[in-house]
C-alpha cells in the first residue's frame, strides 16, 4: 500500500512539474504573440504613413519608354 501511495506521489509531483514548465512556455508564448502584434501595429502605422506621402497614381503616371530619348542622344 505504501509503495502505491509513494508511486501516486511520484507521479503527482511530475505532472506539477511538467504543468509548471507549461505554464512558462505559455507565458512565453504569450509575451511573443503580444510583441508581434505591436511590431504589425507599427508596420502598418509605417504603411499607412508612407502611402499617405505618396500622390495619387504613384506620382510618375503611365510613361511610355519610346517617348524617352537613350542617354547618348
Amino acid at each position: 500500500m505504501s509503495e502505491d501511495m509513494e508511486s501516486l506521489q511520484t507521479r503527482v509531483m511530475e505532472l506539477e512539474i511538467k504543468a509548471s514548465y507549461t505554464d512558462d512556455l505559455l507565458e512565453q508564448l504569450n509575451m511573443t504573440i503580444y510583441r508581434q502584434q505591436q511590431q504589425i501595429d507599427m508596420l502598418i502605422n509605417e504603411l499607412r504613413e508612407l502611402k499617405r506621402q505618396v500622390p495619387e497614381g504613384g506620382g510618375a503616371g503611365q510613361r511610355n519608354l519610346r517617348d524617352e530619348l537613350p542617354p547618348h542622344y
